[in-house]
C-alpha cells in the first residue's frame, strides 16, 4: 500500500472517479502547503483546543500538526476541527522525548512559545529555518523538558494587562504571521515533487466511497 502512494499511474486511476472541480482543489491548495514549519502541541488537556489548532494549521497552510498526547491522549474533536482533520497530517507521540527527537531528525529547529530572557519577538522571528513551533498545556504551559530542549523561544507582542493568550488563540496568530512572510519570501518552501504526489493520492483516496473495492479493482490490472 505504501508503494501505491508514490504511483502516477494509481493517481491518474483514482482521479476518474472525482470532479474536475475536485481535481483542481486539492492541486490549488496543495500550491500553498508547506513543511518548512510544523507545530507540537504539548499534552493540550481543553480537547477543543487542539482542533482549534488542527484548523488553523490547516487553513494557514502547515500541513503537519505533531500531538504530545503523555498525559491527556483523546480523540480529535470533529466538530470543531470541521474537517481539518481530513488535509493535515497527524503525527501523534506518547512522549515529549520522542516528539523532539523526530522532529530534530527531520531538520526541524525546536521553537517554545513561551516569555523568556532570551525571547524573540514574533515580527522578528527568522523564517529562513525549519521550525518546529510548540504549545503548551493551557495553565503551566510549556514543560521544563521542552523548554530545556528549545533552540529559540517566541512570544506575541502584548500591550495591555492580560499577560497571556489562551492556546488556540496564540496558534492563529503566529501561524498567520509566520506563513504569510513565508510565502513572500524566496525561501523554497513548497513541498516536493514526491510529497505532492503523496498528498494528492491521500486527498483523493479520501474522496472516494469504496476506496478498498476500487484500489483491489486497480491492483488487478497492473
Amino acid at each position: 500500500m505504501e508503494n501505491l502512494f508514490a504511483d502516477r499511474n494509481y493517481l491518474s486511476y483514482l482521479e476518474t472517479f472525482i470532479t474536475e472541480n475536485r481535481k483542481e482543489g486539492f492541486l490549488k491548495v496543495l500550491q500553498n502547503r508547506t513543511k518548512h514549519f510544523t507545530v507540537a502541541m504539548e499534552d493540550v488537556y481543553q480537547l477543543h483546543n487542539t482542533s482549534a489548532v488542527m484548523r488553523s494549521c490547516e487553513v494557514f497552510g502547515i500541513q503537519e500538526l505533531n500531538v504530545v498526547e503523555q498525559r491527556f491522549g483523546k480523540r480529535i474533536d470533529k466538530e470543531i476541527a470541521m474537517g481539518a482533520e481530513k488535509w493535515v497530517d497527524i503525527r501523534r507521540f506518547s512522549t515529549n522525548q520522542d516528539c523532539i527527537n523526530d522532529l530534530k531528525a527531520r531538520g526541524y529547529q525546536i521553537i517554545a512559545t513561551t516569555p523568556h530572557e532570551n525571547d524573540c519577538m514574533l515580527e522578528d522571528f527568522d523564517i529562513t529555518k525549519p521550525s518546529a513551533i510548540f504549545f503548551g498545556t493551557e495553565k503551566l504551559g510549556l514543560s521544563d523538558e521542552v523548554l530545556q530542549q528549545a533552540d529559540g523561544f517566541l512570544k506575541i507582542p502584548m500591550v495591555g494587562f492580560t499577560e497571556s493568550l489562551n492556546i488556540s488563540v496564540s496558534a492563529a496568530i503566529i501561524l498567520q504571521n509566520i506563513s504569510t512572510r513565508l510565502r513572500h519570501s524566496d525561501i523554497d518552501w513548497k513541498l516536493t515533487e514526491a510529497e505532492l504526489l503523496e498528498k494528492r493520492i491521500d486527498w483523493t483516496r479520501k474522496s472516494i466511497k469504496d476506496i478498498d473495492f476500487i484500489t483491489k479493482k486497480y491492483l488487478e490490472q497492473v
